[in-house]
């Protein structure tokens, strides 16, 4: 059923469906050959082309397709089961965390070779922000073939993989055996690699758990408690500096980064990278109430999850949203760690729902 308004056609599908169809929504959504372009789908239609107060001949529907005749007599085609699927949702629903949350393991191998592991696995880690792959090789540089499920590694300056070890030059408290509490890597970037994966080469020695946090709950939570502190932490910037003896970068920005419609979507947190802020800024001190609260909840046992990842693991987090740390331990054996970065979007991609 359609009935043509003003400046848009109301369509009432068979699944008691309504939709509001504006006149320039249909002409650019034309999915006939001369609007797209055959091989590829692709749309070669300008919109600029027609008048902004262009209004149809005439709107039908037939064979299931909505068919509009314009006053230049081109005639536009579009399926009804393409204007319902515009409005689904592509991929897994995000989720917080259980109690006692601890991220699902999945076997390396079959993460690479099965189709269906590593639909699952990455559908997991799109809606929990963190997965662990077991039976991983304890040789170096293996995060290298991870590329054939996560796209190519993003580099940073400060080394291609990381190696993460007490012994030998380090740049960072992660090459010591002191606690490193939760944060996400080079805040000092403005923009920060999106997804973190830390392989467990060696781990010999007592303790050094490791600890994830789910910042998007603990920012969520302060939003709803303090809407002002949020409010200050999404508009305040902060530096962040990291450096070695050959690089250095460093970036200032907002802790918390919303998209247009208000949801999060990074919590930028690393108490060890912040820089000095300029004791003369204007909101300096309601700035430091807010990092007050949200430093306190980052580290309550709400958010967090504490395990043990042994050698030839592989902890993969999504380090926009998922805060991660270590507790300290004793250098009494062998602990070798590598990482590497990667970019979220491809993941998120190759699990399409």
């Amino acid at each position: 059923m359609i009935q043509i308004k003003k400046d848009s056609v109301i369509l009432s599908t068979d699944s008691s469906k309504e939709y509001d169809l504006p006149f320039l929504w249909l002409r650019d959504n034309c999915q006939c050959d001369e609007c797209r372009i055959i091989e590829t789908q692709e749309k070669q239609f300008l919109l600029h082309t027609v008048p902004v107060d262009i209004s149809p001949k005439s709107v039908e529907i037939k064979d299931e397709k909505v068919f509009v005749l314009w006053p230049d007599d081109h005639q536009s085609v579009i399926p009804l089961i393409q204007i319902e699927e515009s409005g689904k949702p592509r991929y897994p629903e995000r989720k917080f965390w259980m109690s006692k949350f601890t991220p699902t393991r999945f076997d390396w191998s079959e993460f690479l070779d099965d189709e269906d592991t590593a639909l699952e696995a990455l559908k997991t880690f799109v809606s929990f922000g963190a997965i662990i792959l077991k039976n991983a090789p304890k040789e170096p540089n293996s995060l290298e073939v991870l590329s054939k499920r996560l796209g190519p590694i993003h580099e940073t300056l400060f080394e291609r993989i990381h190696n993460v070890s007490i012994e030998g030059y380090g740049y960072s408290v992660a090459h010591t055996s002191k606690e490193i509490p939760p944060h996400n890597d080079f805040a000092s970037y403005k923009s920060q690699p999106s997804i973190q994966i830390l392989h467990m080469l060696e781990n010999e020695c007592e303790g050094g758990n490791s600890i994830i946090v789910d910042g998007w709950e603990v920012v969520k939570d302060l939003r709803k408690d303090h809407p002002d502190y949020f409010n200050i932490l999404k508009e305040f910037n902060v530096p962040f500096r990291q450096f070695d003896e050959n690089n250095e970068t460093y970036t200032v920005a907002p802790m918390i980064n919303c998209s247009s419609d208000g949801s999060i979507e990074s919590f930028r947190f690393s108490n060890h990278l912040m820089q000095m802020i300029d004791p003369s800024r204007e909101g300096i001190k309601s700035f430091y109430k807010a990092y007050h609260e949200t430093s306190s909840r980052v580290l309550k046992s709400k958010y967090r999850s504490t395990f043990r990842l042994n050698a030839g693991e592989a902890l993969i987090v999504a380090s926009l949203r998922v805060l991660h740390g270590r507790e300290s331990f004793i250098p009494n054996g062998k602990r070798y760690l590598q990482d590497a970065y990667f970019v979220y979007d491809n993941a998120l991609n190759n699990c399409v729902i």
